[in-house]
């Protein structure tokens, strides 16, 4: 059972027993102190007791193009990595994973909901470092010896020697 699965159960246990404790006479107060929640949160589950409505309901929004199994596959390819995917380097970034989950499953996703996907499986995306290829490292590392001299801050009215 996943956390998030755990978690949803707790939560609905807790009402139920609150709802058990109101059964038997006990007052709101007393619930709240008991279960280690707010009074307010007793009076809404008192609501949905009412109502028959204690149990956990369904998460808003549209249901996930990917089942368990394909979010388990995805894990495991990015832990096998990004060269057994076919890609040069050891770096996923979002559009590597988005290409497999494309190749894979058949699913478009934005690179942006890639890493949303992402995050509750455990996974994290790296950035990959941008150098330009014409760039100079000895006069890079020249400049950063020497030239803070020059640019070093002087007080007002001294010329640069």
């Amino acid at each position: 059972m996943s956390e998030q699965t755990e978690a949803k159960g707790w939560r609905e246990y807790r009402r139920e027993q609150a709802w058990a404790l109101k059964q038997e006479g006990w007052k709101q107060k007393d619930i709240a102190a008991a279960l280690g929640v707010s009074e307010g949160a007793v009076r809404q589950w008192m609501v949905r007791g009412r109502l028959g409505e204690l149990a956990d309901r369904a998460a808003p929004g549209k249901p996930s193009r990917l089942s368990q199994a394909d979010k388990a596959t995805l894990v495991e390819a990015v832990q096998a990595g990004a060269v057994a995917a076919g890609f040069e380097g050891e770096v996923w970034t979002a559009g590597r994973v988005r290409q497999v989950i494309a190749e894979r499953f058949g699913v478009q996703y934005s690179e942006r909901h890639v890493g949303r996907l992402l995050r509750p499986l455990g996974l994290t995306l790296q950035q990959p470092v941008k150098v330009t290829s014409q760039r100079n490292e000895q006069a890079s590392r020249d400049g950063q010896t020497k030239g803070w001299i020059a640019l070093k801050k002087r007080p007002s009215g001294q010329a640069t020697p």
